[in-house]
């Protein structure tokens, strides 16, 4: 199965190659955004998003998140430094920390593929630190 998928990552050659990687898995990349304001043009029949924290525009990757989630969008959060989330952010998958290797790059790709269609009994793959389902990200200043 196939899936829409949004980029929301500011550093090009990242972005590059988590486009490349979703594409080889089959899905379709619909865009690249390196901040919240072309992340949200772009969420537009998107079934699924890999989501950094630090955008061009800030720390506004949660929000982006947050209303992803709102739309049913599966979102996968990908950063340098997963404690900006530790407190999570509600209906998102979790965290994986960046750099990613390959190898997990792809099962996690697969697992938030897997879980958008349904399919919840299959586990993590390595490194994905899942939220709690009642999860929220504090703002903390």
């Amino acid at each position: 199965m196939s899936f829409n998928v949004l980029i929301v990552e500011d550093q090009p050659l990242v972005a590059l190659n988590l486009q490349d990687t979703v594409e080889e898995l089959g899905h379709n990349a619909v865009g690249i955004a390196s901040n919240m304001y072309q992340a949200l043009l772009l969420a537009k029949d998107v079934d699924m998003a890999l989501v950094d924290v630090n955008l061009e525009d800030g720390p506004t990757g949660p929000i982006v998140g947050r209303t992803l989630v709102e739309a049913d969008v599966t979102v996968l959060f990908m950063t340098s430094d997963p404690g900006l989330l530790r407190g999570g952010v509600p209906g998102a998958l979790g965290v994986i920390q960046k750099p990613v290797p390959d190898l997990e790059l792809i099962g996690a790709i697969q697992y938030a593929a897997d879980r958008h269609a349904g399919r919840n009994d299959i586990p993590p793959p390595r490194g994905l630190l899942q939220f709690h389902p009642d999860a929220s990200v504090g703002t903390s200043s």
